[in-house]
């Protein structure tokens, strides 16, 4: 069930049908595992948009329809030389699910520019979330959090500087971009796109969901005692003291990259993404899955955690 504006969502909500069955809302459900059809009303957005409502000398405040595509956003604000998510490009996806997710690349997170998030509860209340009020963290928000009722997004205001500070942090990009100059947020999106593009397979063309496991946080102690062993690990210190692991090298170094069992398999040039070569089920994907943790867990000591939402 697709609505188009905020009018007829709240009359979906007011709806006794809608009230009685199980509803579930996506976006264009990248993140998503089915595992069997849902039983319910499946709800999406087509309420899209790019606006600028408010600009400085600093900045320009974007309000983004939850349907628009991610990577149009992106390619929106390169295209003006608005800075903030050029290193969020290519990314799939709409951006209702991105303020979800807290999605983040290339040393970047969707937080570092949200400045408010519109969304309505299943009571028909609406609400306008500060990015405080997101509580945001590392691949995760607010409206991840199952304790509470659901929110559904119609709305994100994204604040993007007009005198953009780069971060060029991230593996070969200030290699890439050394001859660049003047450089400008174009450029820089223009290479985040080559390097996903070179390391990550293009779903329209190899059925995946991106990373299939968010990077575990472990204690010092753990640390310590891994980096005896294995002393090339990557890792990343985190502000809680915890430091964090690269998910992708712990698969590989338990021998899946490139590994296949039936329809689905990990891909060859980076092990953080599982595949479907074409008639795998939710069911497969997920124990295929569970493989990997289990063997991360036997070998490191360290539990994945899917980022991939699974829906039965």
């Amino acid at each position: 069930m697709e609505y188009d504006d905020e009018r007829e969502l709240e009359r979906i909500l007011r709806d006794e049908y809608f009230q009685e069955l199980p509803s579930l809302h996506i976006g264009s459900g990248s993140n998503l595992l089915f595992l069997d059809d849902f039983n319910g009303i499946v709800l999406h957005s087509a309420i899209r948009g790019i606006e600028p409502v408010r600009e400085t000398d600093d900045a320009v405040w974007l309000h983004v329809g939850a349907a628009e595509t991610w990577d149009h956003v992106a390619a929106r604000a390169a295209d003006n030389g608005w800075g903030g998510i050029e290193n969020l490009s290519l990314i799939p996806g709409e951006t209702g699910a991105a303020a979800v997710q807290n999605i983040g690349a290339y040393g970047v997170e969707i937080k570092d520019v949200i400045e408010s998030v519109e969304a309505y509860l299943p009571t028909g209340e609406k609400r306008v979330f500060t990015n405080e009020a997101c509580r945001y963290g590392y691949r995760d928000s607010y409206f991840k959090d199952e304790s509470h009722a659901p929110c559904i997004i119609t709305c994100v205001t994204l604040r993007l500087a007009r005198k953009p500070v780069f971060n060029l942090a991230y593996g070969n990009l200030k290699e890439l971009l050394a001859d660049s100059v003047p450089l400008t947020v174009a450029k820089v999106r223009e290479a985040i796109i080559r390097i996903r593009r070179e390391k990550l397979p293009d779903p329209d063309q190899l059925s995946n969901a991106g990373s299939f496991f968010v990077n575990p946080a472990v204690s010092q102690e753990q640390f310590n005692r891994m980096k005896q062993d294995y002393p090339s690990m990557p890792f990343h210190p985190l502000q809680d003291g915890r430091m964090k692991l690269s998910a992708g090298w712990l698969i590989e170094q338990c021998g899946f990259m490139g590994k296949r069992a039936g329809a689905t398999g990990v891909y060859d040039r980076q092990a953080l993404v599982i595949v479907n070569y074409g008639g795998a089920t939710g069911h497969e994907i997920a124990l295929f899955a569970e493989r990997i943790r289990e063997a991360v867990y036997q070998r490191f000591g360290v539990i994945l955690t899917p980022e991939v939402k699974y829906i039965s």
